[in-house]
Order: C-alpha cells, then sequence, then structure tokens
C-alpha cells in the first residue's frame, strides 16, 4: 500500500457489473479532479484469442481445465510487478487487450491481440484497476498486499450466469451451448481463485434478484435493478458513518452490523455516495 501512488482494484468475475463500479469511479475521479491510470484486468491473460482456444483444447486433451479465472492463463506475476512497481514510484509497465474492431483499428492490429507493453503515462494521481484478480493471492503471487482500495462485485451466482450468458450470446455469438461449457470448465478456478478474494475486499456489492432465477441456463430476461436489492458489506465497519448512509439511501436497512441492504435502483448513488468520502481521504493523504 502507499499513500502517494494508492491503488484502487474492481475484482469481479465475468458478467459480474464491475463496468457499473468502474462509472461510479469514473464520475468521483472527475468531480474529484483526479487523474487516474486506468488499467484492464484482460491485458494480463497470457494468451490471445487464438493462442487461448488452442490452449483450451490442448488442455482438454491432457484431462485438465483452463480458463481466464486460474493462474495458469494469467500473467499474475506480471500485475504484481505492476501494483509494485506504481506503489513505489507511481509507474510501471502496461498493455492492452483490443476486445474487437473499434478497439484494434487504432493499432492496425486484430480482434483478440495484445498491444506491446509500455509504461503508464506519467504524473497520475491513483491506479485504478478492473478485472477479474484485482485480489488475487496465489502460493507464487500477493496482487492484494498492494491495493489501498479492494472492491468487489459479486452477483449471486444465478444472476451472473444469467448475464454471461445473455452478454456472450447477444453481443459475442456465442451459442447458449458454448456458454454453459465455458462456465462448467471454468469452475474450479472458479472456487479456487476469484470467490476467495471476496473474502480480502474492503466493501463488497452484491445484487440479489427479487424474482425467479432458479433456472438459469433458460432465464428470458435479466432481472432488472428494480427487480433486486443489492448487499452490502463492509470490512471495516467502524470507518464508516452508517447513520448518514441510511439517511441519504431512501429505502435501506442494515441486516448486519457490517452490512447495508439497497433498492437495486439505487445501487450507483450508493457506490458514489459510500466511496467519495474515501477517495476524498485517499487524496488528502496524498497531499501530506
Amino acid at each position: 500500500m502507499s499513500a502517494k501512488h494508492p491503488i484502487i482494484a474492481v475484482t469481479g468475475s465475468s458478467g459480474a457489473g464491475t463496468t457499473t463500479v468502474k462509472n461510479a469511479f469514473e464520475h468521483l475521479f472527475r468531480r474529484e479532479g483526479i487523474k487516474a491510470a486506468i488499467v484492464e484486468g484482460d491485458a494480463f491473460h497470457r494468451y490471445d484469442r487464438e493462442q487461448m482456444k488452442k490452449a483450451v483444447v490442448e488442455a482438454q486433451a491432457q484431462g485438465k481445465t483452463l480458463s481466464h479465472f486460474g493462474p495458469e492463463a494469467n500473467l499474475f506475476d506480471k500485475l504484481e510487478e505492476l501494483f509494485k512497481s506504481y506503489s513505489e514510484t507511481g509507474t510501471g509497465m502496461v498493455r492492452k487487450y483490443l476486445h474487437n474492431e473499434e478497439e484494434a483499428a487504432p493499432y492496425n492490429q486484430k480482434p483478440g491481440t495484445f498491444t506491446p507493453w509500455e509504461p503508464l503515462e506519467p504524473g497520475t494521481d491513483l491506479l485504478f484497476y478492473e478485472g477479474l484478480h484485482g485480489g488475487v493471492v496465489t502460493e507464487n503471487v500477493d496482487v492484494a498486499r498492494y491495493v489501498d482500495l479492494l472492491i468487489g462485485v459479486v452477483p449471486i451466482v444465478n444472476l451472473e450466469w444469467i448475464q454471461k450468458i445473455h452478454r456472450d450470446t447477444a453481443q459475442r455469438g456465442y451459442s447458449a451451448e458454448a456458454v454453459t461449457d465455458t462456465i462448467l470448465r471454468r469452475m474450479p478456478d472458479y472456487v479456487n481463485t476469484i470467490t476467495p478474494q471476496f473474502s480480502r475486499t474492503d466493501i463488497n456489492f452484491q445484487r440479489v434478484p427479487v424474482v425467479d432465477t432458479s433456472n438459469p441456463f433458460i432465464a428470458r430476461d435479466i432481472p432488472t435493478p428494480d427487480e433486486s436489492f443489492v448487499v452490502i458489506r463492509f470490512r471495516y465497519p467502524e470507518r464508516h458513518d452508517f447513520p448518514y448512509l441510511l439517511a441519504m439511501l431512501k429505502d435501506s436497512w442494515m441486516s448486519r452490523p457490517n452490512t447495508i441492504v439497497v433498492p437495486g435502483g439505487k445501487m450507483g448513488l450508493a457506490m458514489e455516495i459510500i466511496l467519495q468520502p474515501i477517495i476524498h481521504e485517499m487524496m488528502e493523504n496524498k497531499r501530506l
């Protein structure tokens, strides 16, 4: 951790909705006048799109599983190296993963490939990471120890699967069967690598639908925010003003001494109200 070069990480599995948190942080950064170094977790995958397809087939032939959730398909050492370097010097080496034609066009590269490694832009106020592994810890690496604020985004698993199935079929052209196979293939890595991170987060946002999601593989619609609640768990409740939060977030209540429940439609507002004083204090400490 570093007061001079703080790191914020938002971690959550594919389809979890980490983009919602990213948008909330962008609003906060703009209001606070913060210049953030934005880092996407996909940049630290080990394989590009074509290489990953081949690696999955090879792993299956050997009776093994390989997924973007696990250590074998990622460069956790590079991510730890970036976090360590940024916390000490305010810089580090990064690259981009080009998801589609629009992102790839400026680089004259194919979608599904990586840009070259290059230094972060100098003079940033903090590093903001959004991806799968912001709080990962293995036998060989400890990414979490460098993070000053770790946010988890973890809807209940059936909702997560519904969101992934709908996104991958509608936006990425996969069949529902192919997405289901992916969910099953990566389950060991989900259990062993992804979920332990949520025991390390400072704040967790978990969306819970109040409609039937008992069979996510046949669900026709993604439950809307108004058809859900958000359970917000605080690792250090003594650092937060719960009476203020309850007053600001209409129809919210506390289900445990460290947990607030808010209507799903207020998730973005809740994030900004909760995170604004934390970000402000982070910047004040940086200036000392």
